[in-house]
């Protein structure tokens, strides 16, 4: 599905039409010549030294400048907070700034309800109902007749567009009266490169904030949930902070964090942030174990299931244990990180659509992790347990939120 037949299994009509008011032609919703368009723009971009180099500095603004404030108010005033709801707002500053160079503010201390990142959750949650119809012709008369959710998407997709559209023509101008944009985030880029068509780069960079608002913040919203049930690995990742403390000023630094990736892997495992992904069969097919698949089926694999099969991760799969993925090193005594193959862990995808920002992703995790457990233990609020639930949109949620209360390292 992902490599050998890639060419056989696409995104398909079903999903195009159900996400095309939202992501129109974006990079995640189409197939062929505009995807690999798209790819080939995009992983140029991803490939440079400088943009690397502005999201270090847009992770670490962010985190010493709203997160670590907000986290030390909580401790100082003995309140809770949901994580989720804290981490979601992390992540949309972090992707607006890299996506578009625009700051939303949605992390400040009054946690306000700004209204582009409103209109997006909305955008998400109402685009994702249209799959659960059994018959999809049913949102599609309530979208023709602009009655109820579907009335309610069409004005919140309305509002992301128009502002997504507002910011290219702004920094349009801006390259028209100087030639060069100053800025260094994406859609910069893709404009000072010639691509200066609006639907395209408006629907690329909307898509780009989609991968990286849920993504990282839903994989450490399970990831703080686990280690506050296994104090064991909790201890173990302070240990490695520990070692590196005078360093961690230096977002490079934690790229050799190696039991923190383990950890952060082995949490993705259990929870993956897009738990499920489905193809469609562009022409008739056979599985390797002789499954026929017909013309116009749609095949889903399922990371969430793939992490939890004993088959694949052994007896223990059970355990929360970052050990799996390490060997130690036995002059040096230090962690080696031992990945697995894409398709045994498709938490990223796998094959030609794998995810472009992945590298990136885990470096503004351990970053988040090493600043946050520095300073703080987070410490959920629910009853001993109470299993938190475990809800899908286009991405992975904490039903409820995560509440917790935060208290400072002495």
């Amino acid at each position: 599905m992902l490599k050998t037949n890639f060419q056989v299994y696409q995104k398909g009509q079903k999903s195009n039409t159900t996400l095309s008011d939202f992501l129109s032609n974006g990079i995640f919703n189409v197939d062929g010549d505009i995807w690999k368009y798209q790819r080939q723009v995009a992983s140029h971009e991803f490939n440079t030294r400088s943009l690397r180099k502005f999201v270090e500095t847009v992770v670490d603004t962010e985190l010493s400048e709203r997160l670590i404030p907000i986290l030390a108010n909580a401790a100082a005033e003995k309140k809770v907070l949901d994580l989720q709801d804290i981490l979601q707002r992390f992540a949309f500053d972090n992707i607006c700034k890299i996506a578009f160079g625009y700051d939303p503010g949605y992390l400040l201390p009054t946690l306000p309800e700004a209204e582009f990142a409103v209109a997006f959750e909305d955008s998400v949650r109402l685009s994702t109902q249209r799959f659960i119809y059994l018959f999809p012709l049913i949102w599609k008369i309530k979208r023709a007749l602009n009655l109820g959710s579907e009335k309610k998407l069409r004005i919140a997709v309305q509002q992301v567009r128009e502002f997504a559209k507002n910011i290219v023509r702004e920094k349009q101008k801006e390259l028209n009266e100087k030639s060069s944009l100053d800025s260094v985030d994406l859609l910069s880029r893709f404009l000072s490169t010639g691509h200066s068509d609006e639907d395209f780069v408006t629907d690329i960079v909307i898509s780009f904030i989609l991968a990286g608002r849920d993504t990282t913040s839903a994989a450490l919203t399970w990831f703080f949930y686990l280690i506050s049930k296994n104090p064991e690995v909790e201890s173990q990742i302070l240990e490695e902070i520990g070692q590196k403390a005078e360093s961690l000023v230096l977002y490079d630094e934690v790229k050799n964090m190696m039991y923190t990736h383990a950890s952060l892997c082995e949490s993705m495992r259990f929870y993956p942030p897009v738990p499920v992904d489905s193809k469609e069969a562009v022409k008739d097919d056979v599985l390797p174990d002789g499954t026929f698949v017909k013309k116009g089926a749609r095949v889903t694999y399922h990371p969430y299931a793939m992490g939890r099969s004993k088959e694949i991760w052994g007896e223990n799969w059970a355990e929360f244990k970052p050990e799996r993925w390490l060997n130690k090193d036995e002059v040096t005594g230090n962690w080696m990180f031992v990945g697995k193959d894409a398709y045994t862990y498709p938490v990223f995808q796998a094959g030609p659509r794998i995810c472009l920002g992945k590298e990136m992703a885990f470096l503004q995790m351990k970053r988040v992790v090493a600043g946050v457990l520095q300073r703080f233990k987070v410490v959920p609020v629910a009853e001993k347990g109470v299993e938190p639930v475990f809800i899908s949109y286009l991405t992975a949620k904490m039903k409820g939120g995560f509440p917790v209360t935060i208290e400072e390292m002495m």
